[in-house]
């Protein structure tokens, strides 16, 4: 049977053989054992109504053992025996060319090239997914490849509810992932429901089918490592030899290193799991692999001494780097931590003085042992950072609840006020004011003919539209025009693909617009094939979230989630090809609403009005409520872009004198 009469297939006609598990797959970590019996009979109920009748019994049996084992039903007998990967989007069966870029994008997610438990369906985070299990995956391609541009393809949390009657003008896919009632809306909640096969995390962009691998977060992550070092050094200083230290090396924290070496630093990423680090370092996205205390200490020594840059890897536990650096009196310039705290008790952050294999059998055999051991070891974290900035190290949260989550153990990272941290995240330092103010952000797109000739020409036609832009830009955004053109330009000899030919790039309003003009362009007249546009959902407006991406607004809205919301419905009906909004995503199950959008560039003219319409407001959005916010670069640029475009007309606050408040109460 070929691919595509596979995938015409959906749920097999006959119950195919059971599968035995890969050994040398990367696994996700096993759940928590949370439900009752009667809620786990009822989680073999949910999962059996996939499948024909005639199944069930052999089924049940399978499904409860892999709820006891894994602690969650993925169905692994299901598994296409397919590789998958992103694939020509000519070679998806499809009667909607929108319909196969999807597909297209779902492989991707799902590649074993990018996905960090593959077999679980999980993209990245350690929680991150695309669907919860096989079947949801084998029943939404067949969708895809069926449904006409008159229809609508539903998602609830992986499940695909159904085809419904729509437009050519609509979404032909709406998704939404872990979506709850304020009140379960708790970790546990995420435990329990998605055990019982109703919700799903999905992450920021696994459960929304636009992440591209690290490479999705290299730009951002170099422009704050870049900046951190700028807030540090003398104005012409190099950051060569100066030490950039942090932890993770999974889906998202991959791209430390390499972001690293781009910014010309020393950079060290501690990672508990050997099979993480050996993928980024087989990948070629760090330097040097070291499993030994004393290499590493060696090895730093002489990177200092020589003044390099290199990214090394170290197997092993954070904690134990920063407190033996401060014994030997390693100073480290910049420090971050980037593991998955928004799953602290699952596999996010490990305890220290433990192996990695004892932390995973304590998770499944004595949870609470393991979240006190995570908590003693953030206070011990947190006592070891603070011995370094007492010398001058520079510290910022990445958004991975570090600090949230350190705070919560008793760790010594609170303000002198008891209400706000000690060290500030690095929106609120670099990338709140320097970029999502302003309107810049990850804009991202992948050439979905597979080939790595029209991505150098998107790469070519994006570095010629913002030099263009950068002739008539405006003082405040010279620095990140410039940041922009040199990303750009180098981006080829960075290597930073994995799995299907992307690229991201950090652009404002006009950039994207007019860079996807562009491309569409290119693409009416046969010079590339057609493009699949979106963009990280840390970007600008398409997410709340009061620890990192909205934590440098100050007028106490932080905490709430409109902008999201507007978002994405505004996204809808302004042409996006693909829409999702997700409760989750960084900094953990119920602390943001984040949403996103995919869009196909097909060369069309309709195409063409879509991207103009719907990008022009996927940001300006966020600036609108980031300048109400009182945030004045957001003021500069939102009456900027209210002189450009008569049309738009945005609620200005008026400031207040802070002495009029002073004797009030």
């Amino acid at each position: 049977m070929t691919f595509q009469e596979q995938i015409l297939l959906g749920i097999p006609s006959e119950l195919p053989l059971k599968k035995e598990y890969p050994n040398k797959a990367n696994r996700a970590p096993k759940r928590k054992d949370i439900l009752s019996i009667e809620e786990k009979q009822l989680a073999i109920r949910n999962a059996l109504r996939y499948f024909p009748k005639e199944w069930h019994e052999a089924l049940a049996i399978e499904f409860a053992q892999e709820l006891k084992d894994y602690g969650r039903i993925y169905m692994y007998r299901f598994k296409p025996v397919y590789d998958i990967y992103a694939r020509p989007i000519d070679q998806y069966p499809s009667k909607s060319n929108q319909a196969a870029a999807i597909m297209l994008m779902i492989q991707n997610n799902l590649n074993p090239a990018v996905a960090q438990h593959p077999e679980e369906l999980i993209t990245y985070g350690g929680n991150g997914a695309v669907f919860q299990n096989w079947a949801q995956y084998l029943i939404t391609m067949q969708y895809l490849a069926i449904m006409t541009d008159e229809q609508t393809l539903h998602m609830y949390s992986g499940h695909p509810m159904g085809l419904f009657p729509s437009s050519k003008n609509a979404p032909r896919v709406v998704v939404t992932n872990g979506m709850m009632i304020p009140n379960y809306s708790q970790p546990d909640d995420w435990e329990k429901f998605n055990a019982l096969g109703v919700t799903q995390y999905g992450q920021m962009t696994a459960g929304s089918f636009m992440y591209i691998g690290p490479q999705g977060i290299v730009h951002g992550t170099t422009i704050t490592v870049m900046n951190a070092f700028r807030k540090i050094l003398q104005k012409n200083e190099s950051p060569n030899g100066k030490i950039f230290l942090t932890a993770g090396l999974g889906g998202m924290s991959g791209a430390q290193p390499k972001a690293g070496n781009i910014a010309s630093c020393i950079t060290i990423a501690a990672e508990i799991n050997p099979k993480a680090a050996t993928k980024r370092y087989e990948q070629g996205w760090v330097d040097v692999l070291i499993d030994s205390m004393e290499e590493l200490i060696s090895r730093v020594k002489q990177a200092q001494k020589n003044n390099e840059v290199v990214s090394i890897a170290f197997i092993g536990n954070i904690v134990d780097v920063w407190e033996r650096f401060d014994e030997e009196n390693i100073f480290i310039h910049v420090g971050s931590d980037q593991t998955s705290l928004h799953i602290p008790w699952t596999g996010g952050y490990y305890p220290v003085d433990i192996s990695y294999e004892e932390s995973n059998q304590l998770i499944r055999e004595k949870p609470e042992v393991f979240k006190q051991k995570v908590q003693e070891t953030l206070r011990r974290h947190a006592t070891a950072i603070n011995n370094h900035t007492a010398k001058g190290t520079y510290f910022f949260d990445y958004g991975n609840a570090f600090l949230l989550e350190a705070s919560r153990a008793g760790a010594d990272v609170m303000a002198e006020n008891n209400i706000d941290f000690k060290y500030p995240s690095y929106v609120q330092d670099i990338l709140g004011p320097m970029c999502f103010d302003y309107g810049f952000g990850p804009f991202r797109w992948v050439c979905t003919s597979g080939k790595p000739e029209d991505l150098d020409k998107t790469d070519e036609i994006a570095a010629v539209v913002l030099q263009e832009i950068m002739e008539n830009s405006p003082e405040e955004i010279q620095l990140q025009m410039q940041d922009n053109i040199t990303w750009i330009k180098d981006a080829k000899k960075n290597k930073m693909v994995v799995g299907s030919q992307a690229r991201i790039l950090y652009a404002d309003a006009e950039g994207r617009v007019k860079i996807a003009q562009a491309f569409n362009n290119a693409v009416s007249k046969g010079k590339i094939g057609p493009i699949v546009l979106g963009r990280d959902h840390h970007d600008v407006s398409g997410t709340d979230s009061p620890y990192r991406e909205t934590s440098n607004i100050y007028d106490g809205s932080k905490f709430t989630a409109d902008m999201a919301i507007h978002n994405v419905i505004g996204d809808s009906f302004r042409g996006a090809t693909w829409v999702s909004i997700h409760n989750g995503g960084g900094v953990g199950w119920g602390e943001v609403i984040n949403g996103g959008f995919g869009m196909l560039l097909d060369g069309t003219k309709e195409a063409e009005a879509r991207l103009k319409n719907m990008l022009f407001y996927d940001v300006n959005n966020g600036i609108a409520r980031r300048s109400w916010a009182r945030n004045d670069e957001a003021i500069f640029a939102i009456k900027r872009e209210m002189k450009r475009s008569p049309n738009l007309k945005v609620t200005l606050p008026n400031l207040v004198a802070d002495e009029l408040l002073k004797d009030l109460f």
